[in-house]
């Protein structure tokens, strides 16, 4: 653990090296990696940065799976004074090329085998000054890439990090969100806001530094890249997979790892349940699993209560612009069930109506936020960030008023009801029905579209299309499905898409989303 001074994000990695340096920090894609062997390869790749004009504030653009590369990148960037963005490698390329052209980074990291998403958007981008590409890819094919070099030349250890300049109130990270208006937003956080997201999450876990981690979700997702601050924060072992597409694979990664916690959403949770023989495996090294979404369903409640038997078992609830709101203490989950628990530790939080008013306990209102770990606001948005970010009870202050609809019981906990911003969660992503609805609109033949969430037992919510197709043309669902499989992420990608004859419309021709289902 760090003690002291405040420190800047990086210093996570940094003092577990100065302490635990042959330790084994990293278990991933068969790959075993030490504190000192990420820590001197970062000061690597933040030195190649800083020679390729990489200042301070600048944006560094990660597009990678979940490799031991990323890793040493996210660190790297830091080191160098800049932002990290994390990109989730399932991003097509328009909406890369969205996402370069918002946050114009200095430098992009990616990796050779996604190279036909991000090349032809990566020679578009203006402000690149550096290109860095790991896996195997020839001379040729390197030298026509905009500033391009290898991540071997790049990634030469060394133990002397760039100079260090930034101070905790400069911003450490850009994490792109998806939001109503269908336009990802990038939240701003700064070194901070994460390190207090950290050390209060990792407190409320009650985080060792001989807990084994393990990390099946995307490092570009909030809730998976945490997983990695707290185990270098503790100075743990992180193990990092690429998703939890092969269940059986995973459970013997468990036993294998001797995984202490387990980190989870309701997807996970119901692969869980579908899987035989669960009953034969070991799983008594496990000490924690927790999960993020809504409250857990009763069933996965008592699923994961027998098959995790001692495990202490956390229902949390959050959003991106400030990590996390709450967490429900574990000896509270049999009394109540349905909560998300109470404000996690150095933050406070309270519900108001419309006219921004608190009301009583009971009541429907919105959640409304305020602590350190509040984001700074969304880059290049100022009247969005308005909308979120405003005056709170105490002079020049500002809270976070999420958007999301609860209520709290008269003993302070609190009962997630929705997202006000039609915001659909799937599969532990947020997906935007705006972003769905324009790829509907955009294939030749449709003239109306409108995407819902409905309830679904294994992801939470399900994505749902309802198309208007053009009189005289003849457009199918399987059409449908097929360019939105080209255009959108896997997660984002409509489970039904119905044609319909009309939507229906308010009495002021607005589109009425309630009566669809």
């Amino acid at each position: 653990m760090i003690h002291g001074a405040v420190p800047l994000l990086h210093d996570y990695l940094i003092h577990s090296a100065g302490r635990l340096g042959d330790k084994v920090a990293l278990v991933c894609n068969g790959r075993r990696v030490t504190y000192a062997e990420l820590d001197e390869c970062s000061n690597g790749i933040g030195q190649c940065l800083v020679r390729a004009g990489v200042q301070r504030g600048d944006r560094v653009m990660i597009f990678a799976d979940n490799t031991v590369e990323t890793v040493v990148s996210f660190w790297a960037v830091l080191k160098a004074n800049a932002v990290v963005c994390i990109v989730n490698p399932l991003t097509k390329s328009d909406k890369l090329d969205y996402l370069l052209n918002d946050c114009r980074p200095a430098a992009l990291i990616t990796d050779r085998h996604l190279h036909s998403v991000f090349g032809e958007p990566a020679h578009m981008c203006r402000s690149l000054r550096q290109l860095i590409v790991s896996g195997p890819i020839e001379d040729d094919e390197l030298s026509r890439l905009p500033h391009a070099i290898r991540w071997e030349t790049a990634a030469e250890r060394n133990s002397v990090a760039p100079a260090r300049k930034s101070i905790d109130i400069d911003l450490a990270a850009i994490i792109y969100t998806s939001g109503s208006t269908g336009e990802p937003k990038g939240v701003m956080l700064t070194h901070r806001n994460m390190t207090t997201a950290c050390t209060s999450i990792a407190s409320y876990l009650e985080l060792r530094e001989d807990e084994v981690i393990l990390d099946v979700l995307p490092l570009a997702f909030d809730y998976g890249l945490y997983q990695m601050l707290m185990a270098f924060y503790t100075g743990a072992r992180l193990v990092l997979e690429r998703s939890f597409a092969f269940p059986a694979q995973i459970l013997q990664v468990i036993k294998d790892e001797r995984i202490t916690g387990f980190p989870g959403v309701p997807t996970i949770f119901a692969s869980l349940a579908e899987l035989k023989s669960l009953k034969d495996h070991d799983f008594s090294s496990i000490r924690y699993v927790t999960n993020t979404a809504a409250a857990l369903p009763l069933k996965h409640i008592t699923m994961l209560r027998e098959l995790f038997k001692g495990a202490r078992i956390y229902s949390m609830y959050g959003l991106t612009e400030c990590k996390r709101c709450t967490y429900l203490p574990p000896e509270d989950l049999e009394r109540k069930p349905l909560s998300v628990g109470i404000a996690i530790p150095n933050t406070e939080m309270w519900i108001v109506d419309d006219n921004d008013r608190r009301v009583e306990p009971g009541t429907v209102g919105q959640l409304v936020i305020r602590g350190a770990t509040v984001m700074k606001g969304y880059w290049g948005k100022p009247e969005a960030t308005a909308r979120k970010l405003k005056p709170g009870p105490l002079p020049g202050e500002q809270v976070l008023y999420t958007g999301d609809y609860c209520r709290m019981d008269e003993e302070g906990y609190l009962y997630f009801i929705g997202r006000g911003d039609e915001i659909i969660k799937s599969r532990g992503e947020k997906v935007a029905p705006k972003e769905v609805e324009n790829v509907l609109m955009n294939i030749p033949g449709v003239k109306e579209a409108a995407v819902v969430g409905v309830p679904d037992e294994i992801l939470g919510q399900a994505v749902k299309a309802f198309v208007v197709i053009e009189q005289g043309r003849i457009v199918g669902e399987r059409q449908l499905r097929m360019e939105c499989q080209k255009r959108l992420e896997n997660f984002m990608v409509p489970k039904s898409i119905v044609i319909v004859p009309s939507l229906p419309r308010t009495d002021t021709g607005k589109l009425k989303k309630v009566a669809l289902s």
